[in-house]
């Protein structure tokens, strides 16, 4: 299986974060090919230089060819080459798994936080953009840790 692993990349600890989740399939589904943006130097050796033709001709050849796309949803919003990565794999038929860990999540059903959902400011819940969640929605599922992505992934394979 051949996937895509749609992610912030420009802050160490997203690159981080990113080749920890990447490691552990690689280690658990040895039999996959992964595809990690940041690891293919041609268009995001910041150093270097690369327009913005050539990135987008490289990334979405890539999603392409890709049997599965893993996105990570994390963030004040869905990152922006994420969400048109996504959109390019809705569109393609490439099912999507969306990884979102974000601790706000949490505590869905605490009375005192529904009620501030009625308070200007107070929301204690994080907003994911609910069209790039449906499109995930309608070709995939979204999880809420590296363990869930793991389990689901196996389950594919």
């Amino acid at each position: 299986m051949k996937i895509y692993f749609a992610a912030p990349m420009f802050a160490e600890s997203e690159r981080l974060y990113n080749k920890m989740i990447v490691e552990s399939i690689r280690e658990k589904f040895p039999e996959c090919q992964i595809y990690l943006p940041q690891e293919n130097g041609d268009i995001n050796d910041k150093m270097a230089y690369a327009n913005s033709l050539m990135i987008a001709k490289a990334d979405t050849n890539e999603v392409l060819k890709s049997d599965l796309i893993i996105a990570i949803l994390d963030g004040i919003s869905i990152d922006a080459g994420v969400a048109s990565e996504i959109g390019v794999a809705y569109a393609k038929g490439i099912p999507i798994m969306g990884l979102y860990t974000d601790s706000r999540q949490q505590g869905g059903e605490h009375p005192d936080k529904l009620a501030a959902l009625t308070e200007i400011g107070e929301n204690q819940f994080h907003y994911l953009n609910l069209y790039t969640t449906g499109l995930i929605k309608l070709n995939g599922l979204i999880v809420s840790s590296k363990e869930e992505l793991l389990s689901e992934l196996l389950k594919k394979l």
